[in-house]
Formats: structure tokens, sequence, C-alpha cells
């Protein structure tokens, strides 16, 4: 079995979930490579130690570029706030370095275009991890979907709903709270939450190609933890927008971190002219489905448990019997399990950064629409 040898840079709650995938990865899927944790970058040694010993990483950088810089380094996993994406890929990518990359791709659609441009011109590896089309029950959806069963497409609507900042004391900035300032994360609850229901829209069901969006900073102003200063507050707290495909769909999509009550609620239904699914992330490995084509009397909502062996549920032919579901951090390692086989067959792994810039510029859309009041944007695409 080949080699991987893997480099983090970051070490936070991504950090643990991307780490869990190298670890699993092995012991349910039969590779050609066996990802190695040579080394984690971070600029606290004392955190960094401590994360590679709890995770196994052989070795500690305190300067990203000195792990990019290593012989024995192969892939880059960047897990950084978005603001060093864009410097760590292009490093990432003249050093000849494979490069997973957290999402979203960069911090706006300029940016993301010059890591597409780097990657594809070194001929890199790259993939960037929107981990929930990895979801059993997801990819299900897109089999359905590619088969016909759903027919012509009318209505794709996802939500993703949090609560953890409805706090007007809770500072912004800093290594836990980078997602509240606009410095280090480029938007709020677009960029983060919507980021991902675009990702898998785009996936099910095609590109966007309007958009009309409004969104809402509810606490203008919070101390900066770095500065001390009581500072204004760049980051849409929440972010609703109405779209059109290009396949004739529309699309309505909402993500807020102000619904008391909702943890990390994340849920699409796709509604089409035979039949309509939907999914929710907190039960993942069902995925609901209506069929118009069932006899009047058992026409319902029925709930399919994406457990089933022998090639009919993606993925769950690793894990276990029939029956017992995977989770969440299932979809990193099944992430990692379809790039080390790409890696093998010398093919694309999906989201690629190009994929993953198609997204951005839906981001980049929907803010450019909130800030002119709601107009209507036309989506670039790559």
């Amino acid at each position: 079995m080949k080699k991987l040898n893997v480099g983090m840079i970051g070490y936070g709650f991504m950090g643990r979930a991307h780490s869990n995938g190298y670890n699993r990865v092995n012991n349910f899927f039969d590779l050609e490579y066996r990802p190695v944790l040579k080394a984690v970058a971070a600029r606290d040694q004392a955190k960094a130690q401590q994360f590679a010993d709890k995770w196994g990483y052989e070795s500690v950088e305190t300067d990203w570029r000195k792990l990019i810089e290593r012989k024995d380094i192969d892939a880059v996993d960047i897990c950084t706030p978005n603001n060093l994406h864009k410097e760590i890929a292009l490093a990432c990518a003249a050093a000849g370095k494979m490069i997973l990359c957290e999402k979203p791709l960069s911090m706006n659609g300029a940016e993301g275009e010059e890591m597409v441009k780097a990657v594809e011109k070194a001929g890199v590896p790259n993939t960037v991890w929107y981990n929930y089309r990895k979801v059993p029950a997801v990819t299900l959806a897109k089999k359905l979907i590619e088969e016909g069963r759903l027919g012509k497409i009318f209505h794709y609507r996802a939500n993703f709903l949090q609560d953890w900042t409805i706090n007007a004391d809770l500072p912004q900035g800093g290594a836990a709270l980078w997602r509240l300032d606009a410095a280090a994360a480029g938007s709020g609850v677009t960029g983060d939450l919507l980021a991902h229901c675009i990702d898998t829209a785009i996936w099910l069901n095609g590109n966007i190609n309007t958009v009309n969006a409004t969104t809402e900073t509810f606490v203008k102003e919070r101390k900066h933890q770095l500065t001390g200063k009581v500072e204004k507050v760049g980051i849409d707290d929440a972010s609703i927008f109405f779209c059109r495909f290009g396949n004739g769909s529309l699309g309505l999509f909402e993500s807020t971190r102000y619904a008391r009550g909702h943890k990390a609620l994340y849920t699409f239904e796709i509604n089409g002219e035979k039949a309509s699914i939907k999914w929710d992330l907190h039960d993942l490995h069902r995925l609901e489905y209506f069929d118009y084509k069932d006899e009047g009397k058992l026409r319902a909502w029925r709930s399919i448990h994406v457990t089933d062996n022998g090639g009919e549920h993606p993925y769950m032919d690793h894990y276990w019997v029939p029956g017992l579901q995977i989770g969440y951090e299932h979809s990193f390692v099944n992430h990692v399990a379809d790039f080390l086989e790409a890696l093998a067959k010398g093919k694309p792994c999906p989201p690629t950064f190009r994929d993953a810039l198609e997204t951005q510029y839906v981001c980049d859309a929907v803010l450019d629409s909130a800030k002119a009041s709601g107009m209507t944007k036309q989506v670039k695409h790559t």
C-alpha cells in the first residue's frame, strides 16, 4: 500500500473532523493509498503538539510555510480561517503539493479564480471539503435525480439554521470567533452555512443563474478579541435569497445564526413533476421520498433508511450490516476515500477547486444583491 503523507494547517473543529477521516478510512475502504499524518502546523506550538499527540501527527510546525517546504509532505489540508486559504493554496500549488481545502474555497470569487488557475497550472490534485455531498442519503438523492425519477424539477428549497450568536456580549475575532470577523471570514452565514446549501444544490440541480437576496446583521458592534476595542460587525447574521436555476426551477434559501432552538438544522427539499425528495441533517441517514405514481390509497411520503448493502445505497457496502446507520463523521471518511480512489485512478475528486468556485460566485452574487436592496444579480459561471 502506498503512503500519502499529509500535512495539516490548523487544528480546530474541522481539523478534528478531517483527521478522523484520515485515521479511519483504511478501516473501511480497500484503497491503494494509506494516509500518514506527518505534521500539523499552527502558531501555538503547545496546542498544536497537544492536537498532534491526540490525533497521531508525527511532528509539529509553527510556520505553515515550513510545512509546505518539507519534502516528506505529499498533500496539504487547509483548515485555517478563510482569509488564509488563497495564500496557502498558491504556495502549495507552487510546491507541487496536493490540496484538500476547507470550505468556502476563498474570501470571494476573484481569490477563487487565482486559486483555480494555480492548481490547474500546477496539475496538483485538489478538492474542497463540502462533505454533505458524501452523506449516503444525499448521494442517493443525486442518483434518483439522475435516473429521472423526479422528472422536471420545479422547486429547490434549503435552509441552514443555528442560534449560537444570539448574545450581544459575544465578541468577534480571535482563534475561536474568527467567523464573526469579516476580515477573517469574508462573510457571515452566506459563506459559512449557505455555501453548503449552495454546493449541494448545484450538485443536485445544476447551476444557479440569478439571485435576489437580503441579509441582516442583528448586532451592529462587538468587542474585538484581538484589539480589545468595540468595532463594527461586518458579517451577515442572516441571509435569505431566491433564485432561478439553469433548468428553469426556482430556489429558496435561508440561513441564520439567530434561529433560537436550532443548533445545526440543515434541510433541503426538491419538488419534481413525478416525485419529491427531502433530507434533514438531524436524521442524516434517511431520505424522504414521495412518488406520485404510487397507488392512490398508498400514496404518501416514505422514509428510506439508507443503510442497505449490495450497491443500492451509496458507500454503505463499506460499513455495517443493513439497518445500522453511519453518522456525520463518516461523511469525511467517505470524502477521504473518494480523494484517494480518484488519486489512484488519476481522476479529479469533486468538488474540485473549480467546482467550489461556482459556489463562490453564487455567494458573491447573494452579497451583491443584498447590498443593492435585493436587486436581481446574474451569477458568474466558471
